[in-house]
């Protein structure tokens, strides 16, 4: 049995994945948690994987069993993440952004959702059994196979592409999870958790956590964005770039080749060590597991703070390339000299480090001075739950209660 008026909301991160199962009356009838979603490290298919536990999860949640595609254990693809567990992976449903849902709860906005009709999706939504057809609106019953639920919208991290949105579009499609499925970067989830719920929705995203990446959303529609795939892309900046660039400034100092800086005590201090050789050993031979570099940046932003000069220059390079982001984005959407909100998220940004975030202020008042930055710390899956109801013409309230959901 299916949940008519009901969408699945998913976020996928490279460390963490969230899914909530969301009524056109803004109810969140369940959520659950899982692994990361890396398609590069594991290939396309095993990546979906990760996503099928979580979406069983919360549709059972909510009464529907056998979900066609459910298959596998939450974070049991990609090995050991930030998180701890096997692949970053905490339990289905331990540790959603939105509290368990009450019976009764449940039982009324599934009530309220039954009545509200098939979902009209639109701006790239692709019914289940088409393969890649990105860019066309399809009412839920068009494929002639009805999923579970009326429509997914997925924002995946890694699908930094048109031709992988597609690809991953059609693989979450192939599934039989929803009616329709839309796949867009992740990023646009937090472009959309920050823009409001009524009239004009243009504007400038740009995520600074485990990578750095923007999007933007011009008042015609039309989007800009960076394919955000590396170095070969020109990127610069986001957590790891700078525990790499801090690790490398640091081993320099140590043996001479480098100009002198406290990182090269602070950043082997961190994990009890004195040198940065016995660091450099620890990391190559695997006894520190690769992913505890997360834990870098914020001593690279500690020793800046206190006036290290190495230090501050690696943080004053990434509030320019995220001021830059910005204005290429605004430029290139004719929006550079209008009001524009522009939204700032992902770990390295919520930190609102005060050397990073005012030296970003000040180029932002410099070289976008009608931008209107806003620093969104509400989880990602908020963007996606957002946007579920857009594509279900819902009602005011609704993005309310979303809202609500996350604080």
């Amino acid at each position: 049995m299916g949940l008519t008026g009901t969408a699945l909301a998913i976020d996928a991160g490279n460390s963490k994945t969230d899914v909530a199962l969301v009524a056109t009356d803004g109810s969140i009838l369940a959520t659950a948690r899982g692994g990361g979603f890396r398609p590069p490290a594991v290939g396309l298919e095993r990546a979906v994987d990760v996503l099928a536990p979580l979406v069983a999860s919360v549709l059972a949640e909510a009464g529907v069993v056998g979900v066609a595609g459910a298959v596998g254990t939450v974070g049991a693809v990609g090995g050991a993440g930030p998180d701890g567990a096997a692949g970053g992976a905490v339990p289905a449903g331990a540790a959603g952004a939105a509290g368990p849902v009450g019976a009764a709860e449940r039982a009324e906005s599934l009530a309220a959702a039954g009545g509200a009709g098939p979902v009209a999706a639109a701006g790239g939504a692709v019914p289940v059994g088409t393969a890649g057809a990105v860019g066309s609106a399809w009412p839920a019953e068009a494929a002639g196979v009805a999923g579970p639920v009326d429509h997914l919208s997925a924002f995946l991290a890694n699908a930094d592409l048109p031709i992988e949105e597609a690809r991953l579009t059609a693989e979450i499609a192939r599934r039989g999870w929803a009616g329709t499925v839309t796949v867009r970067n992740d990023t646009f989830a937090l472009l959309r958790a920050g823009l409001p719920d009524d009239g004009e929705r243009a504007g400038v995203a740009v995520v600074c956590g485990a990578g750095i990446n923007c999007v933007g959303v011009g008042r015609d529609g039309a989007t800009a964005r960076f394919p955000s795939i590396g170095k070969i892309s020109g990127d610069w900046g986001g957590g790891a770039h700078l525990a790499d660039e801090a690790l490398w400034c640091a081993a320099r100092a140590e043996d001479g080749r480098g100009a002198p800086t406290e990182l090269a005590r602070a950043l082997p201090a961190h994990f009890g060590l004195t040198t940065m050789r016995e660091l450099i050993e620890a990391l190559h031979l695997h006894e520190i597991p690769g992913h505890r570099r997360h834990e870098l940046p914020p001593v690279l932003f500690a020793v800046a703070t206190a006036g290290d000069r190495l230090a501050r220059t690696l943080v004053t390079r990434q509030a320019e390339e995220i001021a830059l982001l910005a204005r290429v984005a605004l430029d290139r959407l004719g929006l550079l000299d209008e009001p524009t909100p522009v939204i700032l998220g992902g770990g390295v940004l919520t930190a609102r480090h005060p050397l990073l975030h005012n030296h970003l202020t000040q180029l932002l008042t410099q070289h976008a001075p009608q931008a209107l930055p806003h620093v969104v710390t509400a989880p990602p899956v908020l963007g996606a739950a957002l946007d579920t109801l857009d594509r279900a013409g819902a009602r005011p309230g609704a993005y309310e209660r979303v809202r609500g959901a996350w604080g």
